[in-house]
């Protein structure tokens, strides 16, 4: 049987209202997308700096990136041996809403300075539990340098959870800044705040005051001031820049619950699992669906009805106030950072005879039947099916080091012309051997038995496919 899981009643953060959220002379006029064509946006730009159409980094090598001639990628090439030097945008600006995409090599740090002066770190922070302010997405501390040692490092603010992907994908994040506000004399009235921060889709700040500049700052706080990227320390790569004001008299409250009441949250401390509705993308739902997690704060949410894996998610496992508030309606969701595998669930297994035939669709003629799953001796489920005459065990396993899912599909008894679906993919990239990554660097595939998927092109994506007939194996890092 299961260990039980840990179940919170979170309470929702007060409403506050950013009354004075713009005050004249205090906000660009001129915001929105930083062109990437060229660098004209950008102050000095120094060496370190290039545009690129693209990068890639190394899952084994420290701070080692590969990329391709272009434009549309803001790339600094930092090390130890050649240091670099951060990059100054040649507008200053105020309160704002920061969104980009970064992409950071294996250890690298750098991070984001709003108005030069307070930092966002940016880390591979892939795979640490227990996040602190200098992990990726950390508000950086103040430093005091007067203070005993062990005592310099003061107001920082770790991120919530951690919502960090691998090295080598693309991670999004959108600030919310308030930016310090001055009377006519030039007293500052108010700290600047994070309003909110969001990596990856989930909340990570909220609400957060910075009471100054945190260490590396560049000291004098102003109304006006230049964002600052960090290129001293390593390797790390940015595109889609687009600075927007914050809308006036806005009202910010937590998203990290939801509705009128308290949220509902499953911890999963131990290897824990819950059954409900699953909402896939919006308008797909998965009606006979499983969400596991484990203290690797890794988790992944199984169709039973097609045996399909339908994502996967790093940090806290389940918001279960959909399911569990009032009359509820089924559905559960993932805490984490969401990374989907698929729009739809799919059969994971067809009969094709050819590699190019049409994949089948539904269960009819497939003699599908799903007979659950059983526990393994670490409390972990193994899915069982029977199709085309055929028992299947779908074993997903969580990493013991948290970096993602290992998947392991049997056959009972060899069977001609089957197939397994890896998925519908926008993209797929070999970045070295058997190491493959997918839409868009979203997630890695790994394959260490020599396996080469098939691609084939069904309406206008990219299907993977392999041919099965006794045993396939297959990593998912992300």
């Amino acid at each position: 049987m299961i260990k039980s899981s840990i179940v919170k009643i979170g309470m929702v953060s007060s409403i506050w209202l950013l009354g004075t959220i713009l005050v004249f002379g205090q906000q660009t006029k001129d915001q929105g997308a930083i062109s990437l064509a060229d660098l004209v946006a950008f102050k000095d730009p120094g060496s370190s700096w290039s545009l690129v159409s693209d990068v890639n980094a190394s899952l084994t090598e420290t701070n080692s990136v590969k990329s391709l001639k272009g434009t549309g990628v803001l790339l600094n090439t930092s090390s130890s041996k050649t240091r670099g030097t951060d990059l100054y945008t040649a507008k200053a600006f105020g309160d704002m809403i920061l969104e980009l995409d970064y992409l950071v090599a294996k250890g690298a740090n750098s991070g984001i300075y709003l108005q030069g002066n307070y930092e966002i770190q940016i880390e591979d922070s892939w795979t640490k539990i227990n996040p602190v302010s200098s992990s990726n997405g950390g508000a950086h501390e103040r430093w005091d340098n007067t203070k005993p040692e062990g005592e310099r490092g003061y107001s920082g603010n770790a991120p919530r959870q951690n919502a960090s992907k691998a090295p080598g994908l693309w991670q999004h994040l959108k600030i919310v800044f308030q930016a310090p506000k001055f009377d006519a004399s030039g007293n500052k009235t108010a700290n600047a705040r994070l309003i909110s921060v969001d990596l990856n889709g989930v909340t990570i700040h909220d609400n957060v005051e910075l009471t100054g500049p945190t260490r590396g700052g560049v000291g004098v706080e102003k109304a006006l001031a230049p964002l600052r990227l960090q290129g001293d320390q390593d390797v790390v790569a940015f595109r889609n820049i687009s600075i927007t004001d914050v809308p006036a008299a806005s009202l910010q409250q937590s998203r990290r619950g939801g509705g009128g009441g308290d949220p509902i949250y499953v911890e999963a401390p131990v290897n824990t699992m819950i059954r409900s509705f699953v909402d896939v993308v919006p308008g797909v739902r998965s009606v006979h669906a499983i969400s596991v997690g484990g203290p690797q704060q890794v988790a992944y949410s199984y169709d039973l009805d097609n045996g399909t894996l339908l994502h996967g998610w790093h940090g806290d496992f389940i918001d279960a106030t959909p399911m569990w508030d009032g009359r509820g309606n089924g559905t559960s969701r993932p805490l984490g950072s969401v990374t989907r595998f698929t729009n739809k669930p799919l059969l994971a297994i067809s009969k094709l005879a050819t590699a190019q035939s049409e994949w089948v669709n539904d269960t009819t003629g497939t003699g599908f039947r799903t007979k659950g799953y059983v526990m393994d001796s670490q409390d972990r489920p193994e899915f069982k099916y029977i199709i085309y005459g055929t028992k299947v065990t779908d074993a997903i396993k969580i990493m013991a080091d948290g970096r993602g899912l290992t998947r392991e599909i049997t056959l009972d008894q060899p069977a001609k012309d089957l197939y397994f679906l890896l998925g519908e993919v926008s993209s797929f990239e070999e970045v070295s051997k058997d190491l493959y990554v997918v839409n868009d660097k979203s997630f890695y595939l790994q394959f260490t038995e020599g396996q080469k998927p098939i691609v084939r092109e069904v309406n206008g994506k990219k299907q993977l496919i392999l041919p099965i007939s006794g045993k396939l194996n297959y990593s998912i890092l992300f």
